[in-house]
């Protein structure tokens, strides 16, 4: 599987793990091993454990309060109660451990460890006034909009900006004609 981690934050790269929720709405995390890879590759853990399916299903439920209360956040400036308790809950577990050998520190724990990690994560995107989703068509990707004006528009410039921007130039170059 393919994943992408452009948002700078571990939350909002786990809700983007579904593409394009408001059309096709592609699930990448298909299977427990799916999710292991993702925790892997996204650095939560150096090498995951095997993942059982209700820590599979868990978590994707966890996904779902995550992107709930991000999309609450962005419109109301508000979070239901009820998903802040539970990203409260999960982000006061236990965290991955890491274990320095060899020069290297490794990190190892369980999903729910790892997951963890994404709800403190979570936290901070929360609290966040850059908080935006991107404004690509059929994009639902949640970022932390870094720029230096406060302007940043795509979740990232390969991908959703590069495909608005060369649909903007083939609007331009079709008006000229």
């Amino acid at each position: 599987m393919e994943f992408a981690f452009v948002a700078g934050n571990l939350a909002l790269d786990f809700v983007a793990t579904i593409a394009s929720r408001d059309t096709v709405a592609e699930e990448k995390l298909s299977t427990p091993t799916d999710l292991a890879e993702w925790l892997v590759l996204s650095g939560a853990v150096s090498k995951s454990s095997e993942i059982s399916a209700e820590e599979f299903e868990r978590a994707i439920g966890f996904r779902e309060t995550i992107y709930a209360a991000l999309r609450d956040r962005i419109a109301t400036d508000t979070v239901d109660a009820g998903a802040l308790a539970a990203i409260n809950s999960a982000a006061a577990g236990p965290t991955p451990v890491p274990v320095l050998s060899g020069g290297r520190v490794a990190t190892y724990g369980t999903a729910t460890a790892a997951i963890a990690l994404v709800a403190r994560a979570a936290q901070l995107a929360l609290t966040d006034p850059r908080l935006r989703f991107c404004a690509g068509a059929g994009c639902t990707r949640p970022f932390i909009d870094a720029s230096r004006g406060g302007t940043r528009r795509w979740c990232g410039m390969s991908g959703c900006g590069d495909r608005a921007k060369a649909a903007a130039y083939r609007r331009r170059s079709s008006a000229k004609r």
